[in-house]
C-alpha cells in the first residue's frame, strides 16, 4: 500500500527525502530541513580528490582536442546557484574523460562515467550522485548547452569554455590522502546495507564527510568530527547516533574499521572506488529460462489503452493452470519493482517452473503500457485487471477451469473486485491484503512506522492529527487545484513544509489530490471479500508495518466466514514484512537492504496451495 511520505533529514546539497527507518542502521528522528531540495540526489556530499590543474593542462597539450580543457557553468536550483567546473580530457586511446567540481560546496574531482562525444553532442554520468548531463556543442565550441538530470528533475545548464590558466576558486589540492569516494557494506544476517562514503575538505582546509545509504535511498547524510591522523579515520553521524573508526592501509585504497550505532558494533571496510557495490538479488532468475517467455499486450480502457505484459508458459502443449499477478498501489511495473527487488519476477519464475502459466503486466501509463497513470481511479485499475484476466482466458495454452488471481496488497482488493464480476475465477491468493478502509489502513501504517522508527508518542499523535486533517480536506475539496492549495497550507501550518524537499512535497500533494486517492480513502474492501466463493489462500506477515496483520487477519476471517466459503486458508506468517521478506523490524526503509526478495517458505506455501487447487 502507499504510505505517507516522511520528512527528509538535513543534508548538504541536493538530496532525496529520507524514508522512515528502523534502528538497524538509521534511526528516524524528528523531520529536519533539506537543503537545495529540488534535486533528488546530493552531490554536495560527493567528493573525489581533485586532479591537479597542471596534469590536465599537460594532457591537453600532449593530446590536443577541440573540447579539452575547463568549462564553467552555473546550475540554478530554486534560489540557490551552484557554480560548477567541468574538466574534459582525452587519453592516448582516444577515450574521453570528465570530472566535475562543485565550487560552492567545496567538492572537487567528481569522476564522470560513460563519457561520450559525437560531432555536436556531449554526454556523461556522475554515478556517485545519480546525475547525468547531455548537451549540444555549439559550432564555435565555446559553449555546451544542455540539461542536467538528477532524481527525475531536469534543470537547464550551459558550460562555457574557460580561458587557459583560469583557476578561480579551484582548490590547490587535497588536504588528506583519504579524500575521495569509498564503497562499503554492513552485512548482518540476511541484510546487506551498502554505504558510499564521500571524504573532502571545506574552504578552511578541514576534512568533511557524508554518507549515502544506497539501499535506503538516503543520500548526503552529513558527518561531524571528521579526522584523519596517521591513517586513522574517524567520523560521527550525529543525526543517527553512529560513529566510524577505521585504519587506512599502506596502499591507501582501503579503510578497515568498525561502525558503531545504538550499542552495536559491526565490521565495516571501505574500498576506494567511484563504482557502487553490486546490488545482490540472489533470487532473480537468470536466462535462459527453462520455460517459454512471451512479450504480449492487450487492450484495456474501452480499447483505448494497450497494456504491456509478460506471459510465461511451462514447456509442453498445455493447457496449463494459470495465474494473473496483480500488483499493489503505486506506479508498478509488471515485476512490481520496489527497492531493487522484483517480487513478481521471482514469483512468476517459481510458479512457471512448477507448471503454472503466469501473466504479469505494467500498470497503465507505466513502463511499456500506454495511458495516464496519474488520472486513473480504482475503478480504472480494476478494469485493467479485468482486461488482463480476459486476455489470459483467451490464450489456448490456458485451462480456463484452473485460472486464478494472486494479488499483493491493494492488488488483492482489485482481484476481489474482479472476482465479483466474473464467474471464471477458480481460486485466489491474497498477499498482505487489507480488509479495512483506505483511511484506516494509512493511519495505522503511519502509526506503526513512526513507532518502529523511535518517534515519541507526542510526535506520533501530532502526525496522526495532521493526517486526519489532510484526509478531511481530500473529502471536502472537490476541485483538484483548490485541494492542492489547501493541503499546502496545512503542510506549512504544521511546519512540515520545511522538512520536505519541495519536489517530494509536491509529489505527495499531487498523489493525495489524485482521483485514485479520493476513491481509495473511503473504499471498504470487506463487502467484495465477503462475496468470494472460490477457494482462497490469504497470507499476512506479523512484521508488516504497512498492512497490520493484528488488525486485518480477524477482519479477513470474518469476511470469509460471512461468505459461507468453506475452502479458505488464512495464515499469519511469523517474522516476515509487507514484501514477505524475513525481517527484524519490518521497516519499509530496510526493504532494499534485505537481499532476499521473497522468503522461500512463502513461495513454497503459495506454490503448494495453488498446485493442490489446480491438479486435475
Amino acid at each position: 500500500m502507499r504510505r505517507r511520505l516522511s520528512g527528509a533529514r538535513r543534508v548538504h546539497g541536493p538530496v532525496r527525502g529520507a524514508s522512515p527507518a528502523g534502528n538497524d542502521l538509521v534511526k528516524r528522528t524528528s523531520p529536519m530541513i533539506a537543503c537545495v531540495a529540488l534535486l533528488a540526489c546530493g552531490f554536495g556530499a560527493a567528493a573525489l580528490a581533485q586532479q591537479s590543474a597542471s596534469a590536465r593542462k599537460s594532457a591537453a597539450a600532449t593530446h590536443p582536442a577541440p573540447l579539452e580543457g575547463d568549462w564553467s557553468g552555473v546550475l540554478q536550483v530554486g534560489e540557490t546557484q551552484l557554480h560548477l567546473v567541468l574538466h574534459l580530457s582525452k587519453d592516448t586511446h582516444g577515450e574521453w574523460h570528465a570530472a566535475v567540481d562543485s565550487l560552492d560546496q567545496a567538492v572537487y574531482g567528481m569522476e564522470a562515467s560513460k563519457v561520450t562525444r559525437s560531432e555536436d553532442t556531449l554526454r556523461f554520468e556522475l554515478t556517485s550522485v545519480g546525475a547525468q548531463f547531455q548537451g549540444k556543442i555549439l559550432p564555435d565550441r565555446k559553449m555546451i548547452r544542455g540539461l542536467w538530470e538528477q532524481g527525475g528533475t531536469g534543470l537547464p545548464l550551459r558550460f562555457e569554455k574557460r580561458a587557459a590558466g583560469a583557476e578561480e576558486r579551484l582548490t590547490a589540492g587535497s588536504v588528506s590522502k583519504v579524500e575521495g569516494t569509498w564503497q562499503g557494506a554492513i552485512e548482518t544476517g540476511n541484510m546487506r546495507m551498502r554505504l558510499q562514503l564521500h571524504l573532502s575538505h571545506d574552504e578552511k582546509g578541514q576534512l568533511t564527510a557524508a554518507v549515502d545509504s544506497l539501499d535506503q535511498g538516503i543520500q548526503g547524510i552529513p558527518a561531524s568530527h571528521v579526522t584523519e591522523q596517521a591513517g586513522q579515520v574517524k567520523f560521527e553521524l550525529p543525526a543517527f547516533g553512529a560513529e566510524y573508526n577505521g585504519a587506512l592501509n599502506a596502499a591507501k585504497n582501503e579503510i578497515a574499521g568498525h561502525w558503531s550505532q545504538n550499542g552495536n558494533l559491526e565490521t565495516l571496510d571501505f574500498r576506494r572506488s567511484d563504482k557502487i557495490l553490486e546490488l545482490r538479488r540472489p533470487q532473480n532468475p537468470a536466462k535462459p529460462y527453462p520455460y517459454k517467455e512471451e512479450e504480449v499486450s492487450f487492450a484495456a480502457g474501452d480499447g483505448k489503452l494497450a497494456l504491456a505484459a509478460t506471459l510465461t508458459l511451462p514447456q509442453g502443449a498445455g493447457p496449463f493452470p494459470a495465474a494473473l499477478l496483480v500488483g499493489g498501489s503505486g506506479p508498478n511495473d509488471r515485476d512490481e519493482t520496489i527497492a531493487g527487488h522484483k517480487p513478481f519476477l521471482v514469483l512468476a519464475d517459481f510458479l512457471t517452473k512448477r507448471g503454472i502459466a503466469v501473466l504479469r503486466y505494467d500498470k497503465r501509463g507505466i513502463a511499456k503500457s500506454t495511458g495516464n497513470y496519474a488520472d486513473a481511479t480504482m475503478e480504472n485499475f480494476t478494469q485493467d485487471a479485468q482486461a488482463a484476466f480476459g486476455y489470459l482466458k483467451s490464450r489456448k495454452e490456458v485451462d480456463v477451469k484452473r485460472l486464478g488471481i494472486i494479488g499483493h496488497s491493494e492488488g488483492g482488493i482489485l482481484g476481489a473486485l474482479v472476482a465479483t464480476r466474473s464467474n471464471d475465477l477458480n481460486w485466489m491468493v491474497l498477499l498482505a491484503t487489507p480488509a479495512t478502509t483506505g483511511e484506516r489502513t494509512l493511519l495505522r501504517q503511519s502509526e506503526l512506522i513512526a513507532r518502529a522508527g523511535g518517534l515519541a508518542e507526542e510526535q506520533i499523535t501530532r502526525s496522526l492529527e495532521f493526517d486526519r486533517k489532510a484526509y478531511r480536506a481530500v473529502r471536502e475539496e472537490k476541485d483538484a487545484a483548490a485541494l492542492e492549495r489547501r493541503l499546502r497550507t496545512l503542510v506549512e501550518q504544521s511546519g512540515l513544509g520545511a522538512a520536505m524537499p519541495p519536489a517530494a512535497l509536491q509529489a505527495q500533494i499531487r498523489m493525495m489530490s489524485s482521483p485514485w486517492f479520493r476513491e481509495f480513502l473511503d473504499y471498504d474492501p470487506a463487502p467484495a471479500l465477503e462475496k468470494l466463493k472460490c477457494p482462497v489462500l490469504a497470507l499476512s506477515g506479523d512484521r508488516d508495518l504497512q498492512v497490520d496483520s493484528t488488525e486485518n487477519v480477524p477482519l479477513l476471517r470474518k469476511a470469509y466466514e460471512s461468505s459461507g466459503n468453506k475452502d479458505f486458508m488464512l495464515v499469519e506468517i511469523e517474522g516476515v514484512n509487507h514484501l514477505f521478506q524475513k525481517a527484524q523490524s519490518g521497516s519499509p526503509a530496510l526493504y532494499g537492504a534485505i537481499e532476499e526478495t521473497i522468503a522461500p517458505e512463502i513461495l513454497t506455501a503459495v506454490g503448494n496451495w495453488v498446485s493442490k487447487h489446480t491438479t486435475q
